[in-house]
């Protein structure tokens, strides 16, 4: 069984299957702030998402990060370290790359298990 939550036309926001919440590629709702401050906007963006699902950050197995600069490394971890829990961190990978629009600065994306799994 599949669910699906936050549909469009193009993707679902989250989709729970087979005892996992798969997240797609979120970016920061408000975009005129810096790597730190769009990443935190991110994360907490994930929390509500994986409530949704019913889970929550603990349950994270792997994260996806994309920034627009390598060089903003630091600031993005500033956020994700004040954010994740140090005793559970997920899978990670974090890497440079060009998103979607200029102003865009990170994009997340995890997977996590779901609360019944």
């Amino acid at each position: 069984m599949i669910t699906r939550h936050e549909v469009t036309g193009r993707l679902s926001k989250v989709l729970v299957a087979n005892g996992f919440a798969f997240l797609s590629g979120l970016t920061a709702k408000d975009r005129s702030g810096c790597v730190k401050e769009q990443t935190a906007d991110i994360l907490a963006q994930i929390d509500g998402y994986l409530a949704l699902a019913g889970t929550d950050k603990t349950r994270i197995v792997v994260a996806n990060i994309w920034l627009k600069d390598i060089s903003t490394f630091a600031e993005m971890n500033a956020a994700w370290e004040a954010w994740v829990d140090p005793s559970q961190p997920p899978a990670r990978a974090t890497v440079e790359s060009r998103l979607a629009a200029e102003n865009i600065l990170v994009e997340i994306q995890v997977q996590a298990l779901a609360a019944s799994a």
